[in-house]
């Protein structure tokens, strides 16, 4: 006769282990929160300004530029892509939009509402005129500005931008890529799901929240497969920056057609083909009606003009030492 074996202490060591694996899971979680959220809380002031309190972070010295972040950021996001601008001579300033880190979410956040904080903002800083960079979701108040305040507006330099397309069958011009939506409800609600995501999923996030081919990452060098690792490890805390990416759902899904024609600021439009988000079309139509603009275009990117870093910088540059 087969003698029957206990499975009890099995089980036990098995679950015990599961147990210590869960532990120093989320002990490497919560050591991570805690440097995004130290990194964070060093490296920004706040603004008391007309439109309320507002988040920001300066470096570098010469003429003024107004960095403008995208969806999912904050000053940080702003102040990433800001560095290699003001190393190369000029003064970078970062905010935190509207619902993103510590400027609060207020009752209008509109596009036009957060250009008229940009104002505000410029105004405490004692600030007249600035060129004004918009990646993204940055771009509709990016616009707003030009249109509303064109006499502080410099230059006007629009990065894949959320902007305006018309569309026979009238769908909104950008079109988020595959799983954003069930990331919004899993991921994007929490910091550990979204850490675990980076870990466990990353391909997933480069295409759904970055909007950028997975195979355009591989294919390109180290220092640009890090840049990547970078914005996705400073999306958290994620919970800090939800009301802000709620609100750019919102205000991206019904983007209307602004006067374009108005703008008189010399502008750079900037996108890829392949970006996931659909920026491309926009971009060009976008320069086509802007009196004063040169657009650039490239095959391969992404969302995150992955390959292209230098490139987008040098023309940045260029353009903006050309305006003064």
């Amino acid at each position: 006769m087969r003698k029957k074996h206990n499975a009890r202490p099995f089980l036990t060591l098995t679950g015990a282990f599961a147990g210590v694996l869960a532990l120093l899971v989320y002990g490497d979680f919560q050591g991570d929160l805690r440097q995004a959220r130290e990194r964070i809380a060093r490296g920004s002031q706040i603004a008391a300004t007309a439109c309320g309190p507002i988040e920001y972070a300066v470096a570098g010295d010469g003429p003024p530029v107004l960095v403008v972040h995208g969806a999912g950021g904050g000053f940080d996001q702003g102040m990433d892509f800001g560095q290699a601008l003001a190393s190369r001579g000029f003064r970078v300033i970062a905010m935190s939009r509207f619902g993103y880190l510590s400027t609060p979410l207020p009752p209008d956040a509109s596009p036009a509402a957060q250009a008229d904080a940009h104002a505000c903002l410029l105004d405490a800083l004692q600030i007249q005129r600035v060129a004004v960079v918009g990646a993204s979701a940055g771009a509709p108040s990016s616009m707003q500005f030009a249109l509303r305040h064109p006499d502080r507006t410099r230059a006007l330099v629009l990065l894949v931008p959320a902007a305006y397309v018309p569309r026979p069958d009238n769908t909104p011009a950008l079109t988020p890529p595959p799983g954003i939506e069930l990331l919004f409800e899993t991921a994007l609600r929490s910091d550990f799901l979204f850490w675990a995501a980076t870990r466990m999923a990353r391909d997933t996030l480069v295409r759904a929240i970055l909007a950028t081919p997975p195979a355009v990452v591989t294919g390109t060098s180290r220092d640009e497969q890090q840049r990547l690792v970078d914005v996705l490890e400073h999306t958290l805390p994620v919970s800090a920056r939800r009301l802000g990416l709620i609100n750019d759902a919102r205000v991206i899904a019904t983007l209307p057609r602004y006067e374009l024609e108005r703008i008189a600021a010399p502008a750079l439009i900037i996108s890829m083909q392949d970006d996931l988000y659909g920026t491309f079309e926009p971009a060009r139509y976008t320069a086509a009606h802007l009196p004063h603009a040169r657009f650039i275009g490239y095959a391969r990117g992404g969302h995150l003009w992955v390959g292209h870093q230098q490139d987008v910088t040098n023309a940045i540059v260029s353009f903006l030492n050309s305006k003064g």
